[in-house]
């Protein structure tokens, strides 16, 4: 069966939307690109202030309440059922609670092809990039950098700190079947 998600996981400023835009150039057929990100932009904004979705301190932490969880299931389930319906998905993801994520991810994607990617990038590096974007709150990379990989299975890793996205998107377009 070919390879229907790829599934990218890493911490903040990791280099996973780069990665991800590049498979979408050197992948043969369209990919989609659905993000954590998107589902947070996605989120109304009386979320973030209300303890009940996800909130982001002075220090680069996040903080996940219990309807953030509920809504993340629902895009998890729409992510799958758009997969089982044809289209092929690249998923950029922070496994914040590490192996206990992706289980949230294996159950919504079960009995599909799909290729666990981790994306690490050294703490300092990761760093530097947060500072360069922006828009994130300065520590979240840092912090995030070894926690999102923790008790996280992996088909094939790669690493930011000295290889260029396009270099990883190679590796990874080699192991999609």
């Amino acid at each position: 069966m070919p390879t229907q998600v790829i599934v990218l996981n890493g911490g903040s400023s990791s280099g996973k939307s780069g990665i991800v835009r590049c498979l979408q150039a050197v992948l043969p057929d369209p990919w989609l690109s659905l993000g954590i990100d998107v589902l947070v932009d996605a989120l109304p904004p009386a979320l973030e202030s209300s303890g009940e979705g996800i909130g982001f301190t002075a220090d680069g932490g996040v903080d996940i309440g219990p309807e953030f969880r509920r809504l993340e299931a629902a895009w998890m389930a729409g992510v799958a059922a758009m997969a089982r319906s044809g289209a092929r998905v690249v998923v950029d993801d922070v496994f914040l609670g590490g192996a206990a994520s992706q289980q949230r991810w294996r159950q919504a994607l079960d009995g599909l092809d799909v290729l666990w990617v981790g994306v690490r990038c050294e703490s300092a590096v990761a760093a530097g990039r947060e500072i360069a974007r922006g828009d994130r709150a300065r520590g979240m990379a840092a912090s995030q950098a070894d926690l999102a990989h923790e008790g996280v299975g992996y088909d094939l890793e790669v690493d930011t700190t000295r290889t260029e996205s396009l270099a990883c998107a190679r590796l990874i377009a080699a192991r999609v079947g």
